[in-house]
């Protein structure tokens, strides 16, 4: 079963379905079913997503602004159009370099 706030066939801009939000880390889920999803996430510059792992392997998108994305302890620098794919219980943080957006996609394996 899918859970989401779309309607199948329309058409939305990505990067204005999230805002960038002074008080916290914002999320939003675009859809998401058993075996994954997607999810965008939204950041001030200076905000950061201590370390964590996700249940799932993921590809991380950055579609406004700049991250340092640390997984395994190793950082790296993402920009605007650019893209990471990282595996399931990986270690990993995330901190905005600039007011960021990132779309995440999350795949069960």
């Amino acid at each position: 079963m899918i859970e989401t706030d779309y309607k199948f066939g329309e058409v939305h801009v990505l990067a204005t379905q999230i805002e960038n939000g002074e008080d916290r880390v914002h999320f939003k889920n675009i859809f998401s079913t058993n075996n994954g999803g997607v999810s965008l996430v939204a950041f001030k510059a200076g905000q950061k997503l201590d370390t964590h792992t996700a249940p799932a392997e993921v590809m991380v998108t950055v579609l406004e602004g700049e991250i340092e994305f640390t997984m395994l302890d190793d950082p790296h620098h993402l920009k605007a159009g650019e893209f990471l794919l990282m595996g399931a219980n990986v270690p990993h943080s995330v901190d905005a370099v600039t007011d960021s957006k990132v779309m995440l996609t999350k795949v069960k394996a």
